[in-house]
């Protein structure tokens, strides 16, 4: 029997991998305490996915766990051990607010969780390759300092600079700059991660994702930039956009081809591997380009609030240079460009709202219509 366990098995990225691995013949334990509901309320709830996954998938067990429970976490691996294949690790708490409000809990969820699922691994399946979701916030407001220019619609890198043809690579320090409390529990995470296979020879990899989206996101308004986005053009719900005028830049990567990445790396491990996954420039937007993107495949407009404030530590220009990735796995490539992933999340949205109209709001604001 080979096992792939999988932590944050309701979200996003975790259900996702578990569809993707189960597909390859291979039985899979998921590993969710459902908190994302505590964390956006019924906006982020993903329990629907769980009973999904449970309903659809044969070879699927749905364990009720914190990354936090160490005692728990030893378990499950034990009663697994050198059968687990790999493990990915997608559960964490993903909101730069949420964590400022809270940093303990954000800390003990994205750093000691991490911590306790590694040494899990360790003792009990040292042999399995394991998958962290990072995510590019580790670089705090480096982005920020990098060169930039300003047009209608977006920023863009000066096009002399380095990054400006492939994007941001592996090699911008993550040092010496402004984090937020989120970006600095998650990079806490990523050097362990780094430091197990450095260490202690685990094969671990670290994916420092840009916007990952897909339709099986709960896209709320502190999390999951598009998906919450055309979830408000499908049910006429206001959106807010944080700071730089709608021209920050965000690349975009649909949560399949993430998982398939994933899957690469679990079929040639290496160990303390850092990567950079995003959209790159194979799909990549501004807030004011996604905004137009979504309303002309939703067929309807967009109530727009600006906020003048950026986030704290939010980057006004990102897209991830994959080129490390793509030369270690050469076989992996894209699926999905932007188009079809806002056509597909379009698709979701009007499912969703079918199935539960009653959680529309029926508030809303003079619209502000882009400048």
């Amino acid at each position: 029997m080979s096992v792939v366990l999988v932590t944050g098995s309701a979200g996003l990225v975790g259900s996702e991998s578990v569809r993707y691995c189960h597909g390859k013949g291979l039985d899979v334990v998921g590993v969710d305490n459902h908190m994302r509901r505590e964390f956006f309320g019924p906006d982020g709830d993903v329990a629907w996915n769980t009973r999904a996954l449970r309903r659809e998938l044969a070879r699927f067990r749905a364990v009720d766990l914190d990354v936090r429970d160490a005692p728990g976490l030893e378990r499950l691996f034990a009663r697994y051990g050198r059968d687990v294949k790999g493990v990915i690790h997608c559960a964490a708490q993903p909101s730069h607010d949420w964590a400022a409000r809270d940093p303990v809990t954000d800390f003990s969820i994205n750093a000691q969780g991490t911590l306790a699922v590694l040494e899990a691994t360790r003792r009990h399946a040292p042999e399995a390759a394991f998958v962290f979701t990072s995510t590019n916030k580790v670089y705090g407001d480096a982005p920020n300092f990098l060169p930039r220019i300003e047009t209608p619609t977006r920023f863009e890198l000066d096009p002399g600079h380095a990054f400006a043809e492939h994007g941001i690579d592996e090699t911008l320090s993550v040092d010496q700059c402004l984090h937020s409390v989120f970006g600095a529990s998650k990079l806490a995470a990523d050097v362990l991660v780094q430091e197990y296979g450095r260490n202690f020879g685990l094969r671990t990899g670290v994916f420092r994702g840009g916007c990952l989206t897909g339709p099986a996101h709960a896209g709320a308004e502190l999390h999951g930039f598009l998906s919450y986005l055309v979830r408000c053009v499908v049910e006429g719900r206001p959106y807010r956009v944080f700071g730089y005028e709608g021209r920050q830049v965000r690349d975009n990567i649909h949560s399949r081809d993430l998982v398939r990445a994933f899957w690469a790396f679990l079929e040639s491990p290496r160990a303390g591997e850092v990567y950079n996954l995003g959209g790159s420039r194979a799909s990549h937007c501004s807030v004011r380009e996604a905004i137009a993107l979504a309303e002309r495949a939703a067929g309807r407009r967009l109530q727009v609030e600006w906020v003048p404030r950026a986030r704290t530590g939010d980057h006004a220009w990102w897209i991830s240079d994959v080129r490390k990735f793509r030369a270690h796995y050469p076989g992996w490539g894209y699926t999905r460009d932007l188009a079809a992933i806002v056509a597909e999340l379009v698709d979701a949205a009007r499912v969703r709202l079918r199935s539960s109209p009653s959680r529309v709001p029926s508030r809303s604001f003079p619209t502000a219509r882009a400048r």
